[in-house]
């Protein structure tokens, strides 16, 4: 158990947390949450009110990790991203984007830059899930009393940031809002006012902890079925590893289930390892055969990101996300920091050790709402469950995204054209003013369609919102339960045909608790029918 206390936080869920090496070989639940993240958090704390529940994490606890939990460290936090053991797991798609996964308890809520916003109502609509808008409300409305900070003050930069949305017709202004509204607003925050994050993970403090074990530096390796001619294909377990190697196997009673919440990349490559996915190709890898789904790991999709980066004539302090500007095809966020630069000639001009040249960076991006290009997902080993699976998003592969980026970029490049952004400008020599970009500077004609284009592929880069591969209504039903196969769900992203809103975090924080209601809901009115 983990004994130690963070003077700023609620750690109280440490009680019931338990590094993977202190399980017993065999063990029995009413649940088993896989994937201790964004959603798996929520769902395993609200199962927990009436029912046992194991929630295995991959990861390890952050909770005085300051660059995990700091707002000031937000870019030392990716930065320092590998593929052993930071919290944010760094990996690159074959389209050769180099991207990022959570690998902590709390998941991407704790790795990523904060901002709240809730989904838009085409998400519900689209989304192939049954949705009862009054226990969405109310699942929203649970996340915030306890993680959210509504935003009072917002620094200088992200108010020039909202300042010209405005001024180059992002409008209305809706001020402050936890909605999805068309317009400029300023949204929530995972960050309090004092810069400390609360993800995910926190919400574990409303577990009734007799009920809720958490075991992290796990890894689960499969989910174990069982078939008879009553009941057809069940999960009824799943084998997870601990650090040391030695294999563990938990399995649920009776009525319970195995529900998975490992992500947009976890969760499919966990049911193909298990033997769920396409015939043809676990035939190909020689992994037995349990249940024939050609969709899984299919429609994998990632919102591309593609922005201008400047730096101002004076140096800023400011960071994080607190604005957004919201169309119909894209959205518009910025951010600042400090960022450190290297030079060749500094061993010629300054003594060893020589100094980084640390600057102010400004960067306003666009991220498309709905891209219409997908791709798929592989595993990187049959066996070996902590490789990140091989994953393709064909970026652009659809020309309407290509034209919707041109068309979002051309919004940037209004915004920079607008009167509250000339103080963010530089002056040459001869006094004229101007943008100090780093990377690339915008096409100087902007009606130039193929220079448009051209910008948006020399500058894409993701936005880490990545969605797709057990999608509703083809891999799992409008209950999230596995078509084909009793006892098992998916509860993450990996079921989003499109990514929620400006930010995807506020909905799946609040589907993860949304499906936890409805099961005890389903489990309520079974009792009384029996």
């Amino acid at each position: 158990m983990f004994i130690f206390w963070h003077i700023n936080a609620d750690s109280s869920y440490l009680q019931f947390v338990y590094n993977a090496t202190e399980s017993p070989s065999e063990e029995l639940y009413d649940y088993i949450v896989v994937g201790g993240g964004t959603a798996g958090c929520p769902l395993a704390t609200t199962l927990s009110e009436n029912y046992s529940v194991l929630l295995i994490e991959r990861g390890g606890v952050a909770f005085n990790d300051p660059n995990v939990l700091l707002e000031e460290n937000l870019i030392a936090n990716l930065l320092q991203a590998d593929d052993i053991d930071s919290p944010a797991e760094a990996f690159t798609s074959e389209d050769g984007i180099l991207n990022a996964r959570g690998r902590v308890l709390g998941g991407s809520s704790m790795i990523n830059f904060g901002f709240y916003s809730r989904a838009d109502e085409d998400f519900y609509v689209e989304s192939g899930i049954e949705w009862n808008m009054s226990i969405v409300k109310s699942a929203y409305e649970w996340v915030e009393e306890a993680i959210v900070t509504k935003t009072d003050r917002i620094n200088s930069w992200q108010t020039s940031v909202k300042r010209a949305l405005l001024q180059s017709g992002i409008r209305p202004d809706n001020g402050l809002t936890f909605d999805h509204l068309q317009g400029t607003k300023i949204g929530g925050s995972t960050f309090d006012r004092t810069g400390r994050r609360h993800g995910a993970v926190e919400l574990l403090n409303k577990a009734k902890k007799k009920n809720l074990r958490v075991v992290v530096h796990a890894t689960v390796e499969r989910v174990v079925f069982a078939s008879n001619t009553s009941l057809g294909l069940s999960a009824i377990g799943v084998i997870y590893r601990d650090t040391n190697g030695n294999s563990h196997i938990a399995g649920i009673r009776e009525k319970g289930e195995i529900i998975l919440s490992a992500g947009a990349l976890g969760s499919p490559q966990l049911l193909l390892m298990s033997g769920v996915g396409p015939r043809s190709y676990l035939s190909s890898l020689n992994i037995p055969i349990v249940y024939d789904q050609p969709l899984i790991g299919q429609f994998m999709a990632d919102n591309p990101r593609n922005q201008i980066t400047f730096t101002p004539p004076f140096p800023l302090d400011d960071i994080g996300i607190r604005v957004a500007g919201i169309t119909k095809s894209f959205y518009i966020e910025a951010v600042s920091g400090i960022a450190s630069f290297f030079s060749p000639v500094s061993p010629i001009l300054f003594p060893d050790p020589y100094p980084p040249l640390n600057l102010t960076v400004l960067t306003i991006f666009e991220k498309l709402s709905r891209p219409l290009s997908t791709g798929s997902l592989r595993l990187a080993s049959p066996t070996n469950a902590s490789l990140t699976p091989i994953v393709r998003f064909n970026y652009f592969n659809d020309t309407t995204d290509l034209s919707q980026c041109a068309n979002a970029m051309r919004a940037i490049g209004k915004m920079l054209r607008t009167s509250v952004m000339e103080q963010y400008k530089s002056m040459d020599q001869h006094g004229q003013r101007y943008f100090k970009f780093v990377g690339h500077a915008l096409p100087q004609n902007q009606f130039d369609d193929e220079a448009m284009r051209e910008f948006c592929h020399k500058t894409l880069t993701t936005v880490y919102h990545y969605h797709g591969g057990c999608l509703a209504q083809r891999v799992v039903d409008s209950h999230l339960k596995v078509i084909g196969i009793n006892a098992l769900r998916v509860v993450d992203g990996s079921t989003f045909v499109v990514s929620p809103g400006t930010n995807p975090q506020a909905t799946v924080m609040m589907f993860g608790r949304y499906i936890g209601v409805k099961i005890l809901e389903e489990r309520k009115a079974n009792y009384r029918d029996a």
